[in-house]
């Protein structure tokens, strides 16, 4: 492969990598090709396109930011924020839940977390100590590699598995030949997913459902892109169509919802765990005897784990999603309009990429093409998806192979949040000396 025009030169690359000792570039982490890409920018001024970290690309909102001024000016940050979190909060959370998935999910039973990543966290812990034995957690993949970096901490085995070629009914007999074995305590996956864009159908979730109420294992629902399946006319509250989740056909399960994508509030770490009733009241003697406590799952999840990595959620960041909750609610605020310039950009972004003799990877779900939104994959030819992240980087694009996220496929996860209508001539035209200096019959 030729490389007349690259942005960046490969001698300038491989030191800048050495400099920062990373062992395997075709391998590297979020954090390790964003180090890249800004050494790169600072040694030679020229900016980076970047498709990495999936940070939020929008202006935060508004009804949060002045309801987190006035919680600050009330004075009740000097106390301790309660273990179980807000009245308030909790209160709308259980509004929301009915009002965009009309699910009943009780206040008691929704519990603010620091992020998403907090809330995973302390599920994992609590899923996988309520039976002895069943201490193993189930990745339907690709997936968010933070997830299986905390099991890494806490010393707990996983499986996993790519569901590309197990969509629709073929799900079901691929779940049960991990779940039949008694150890899966958990099954963990993200809806919109993280990093293929893809949506779980109903068929998929009550299949889900169904084995997971046969096998009792607690399903943890990834709701991070809430509505951000921009297919379908969704986020009118206390209006059909609601997301598919699969909450409908389990009573084991907690879903996670997070204020960073919908409301672009991630610099505050504020999210929920919204456990199910039935689980939230179940007893546990292996809880009980480890915690010396109630045994009660709620309980035990709020007071002896959440509570012991967190010590409670920022209390004036709790009052700004309260109301940014309640605004959703009572239609203040359209988060699903907010969020779909992600499927503009996507769907330029692709484009651009398609122009230029590259694939989207995971391009289908079960019943009609992936949507446009937050993330897309793409494949070049033959490429290995980190033999494709090296070379971009050489063109000045950034972003991350899909090996690291748990996928089987060849290919890089694209994120659209950093994007902007200046970079899309620069796109178009790196990606044109790409294709040039990668004929396809040779790659």
């Amino acid at each position: 492969m030729a490389g007349d025009n690259r942005v960046f030169a490969k001698e300038l690359v491989d030191e800048v990598v050495d400099q920062l000792k990373i062992a395997n570039l075709e391998n590297a982490t979020i954090g390790e090709v964003l180090l890249v890409a800004l050494a790169l920018e600072q040694r030679t001024g020229i900016p980076f396109i970047r498709m990495d970290q999936g940070s939020p690309g929008l202006p935060p909102n508004r009804i949060g930011i002045e309801a987190e001024k006035a919680a600050l000016d009330s004075g009740i940050v000097s106390q301790y924020p309660a273990a179980a979190g807000v009245a308030e909060l909790k209160e709308q959370a259980s509004r929301f839940v009915k009002a965009f998935l009309d699910i009943d999910i009780s206040a008691r039973a929704c519990v603010p977390t620091t992020g998403g990543v907090a809330a995973s966290f302390a599920s994992m812990i609590a899923s996988t100590q309520r039976i002895k034995g069943k201490d193993k957690v189930l990745f339907i993949d690709p997936g968010f590699p933070i997830q299986k970096s905390q099991l890494k901490i806490l010393g707990i085995e996983w499986l996993s598995f790519d569901i590309y070629e197990y969509r629709g009914d073929k799900l079901r007999a691929k779940l049960e030949s991990f779940l039949c074995s008694g150890q899966i305590a958990a099954i963990v996956y993200s809806n919109p997913n993280n990093p293929a864009w893809i949506c779980l159908e109903d068929t998929e979730l009550r299949i889900i459902g169904e084995l997971a109420d046969r096998y009792d294992a607690i399903v943890l629902e990834d709701m991070a892109y809430f509505c951000m399946d921009f297919r379908k006319e969704l986020g009118h509250p206390f209006a059909p169509p609601y997301p598919p989740t699969v909450a409908r056909y389990t009573g084991n399960y907690i879903l996670m919802l997070s204020s960073s994508k919908i409301f672009s509030y991630a610099g505050q770490r504020i999210a929920l765990a919204c456990v199910s009733d039935k689980l939230f009241d179940q007893y546990y003697e292996a809880l009980a005897l480890r915690y010396g406590d109630s045994g009660i799952f709620g309980q035990t999840f709020i007071a002896s784990i959440l509570y012991m990595i967190t010590s409670g959620c920022t209390t004036s960041t709790q009052f700004a999603y309260a109301e940014m909750l309640k605004a959703a609610c009572e239609g203040r605020i359209d988060f699903v309009a907010d969020t779909k310039v992600y499927a503009e950009r996507a769907e330029k972004m692709k484009r651009i990429f398609l122009d230029n003799g590259f694939h989207i990877v995971y391009d289908y779900d079960v019943s009609q093409p992936v949507g446009d939104g937050f993330f897309f994959t793409l494949g070049y030819g033959r490429m290995s998806g980190g033999e494709l992240l090296k070379e971009l980087l050489y063109y000045g694009v950034s972003s991350i192979s899909l090996g690291t996220t748990g996928s089987d496929q060849e290919g890089i996860r694209a994120c659209t949040s950093r994007m902007s209508e200046e970079w899309y001539p620069v796109l178009r035209q790196r990606m044109e000396w790409f294709r040039r200096d990668h004929p396809r019959e040779n790659c």
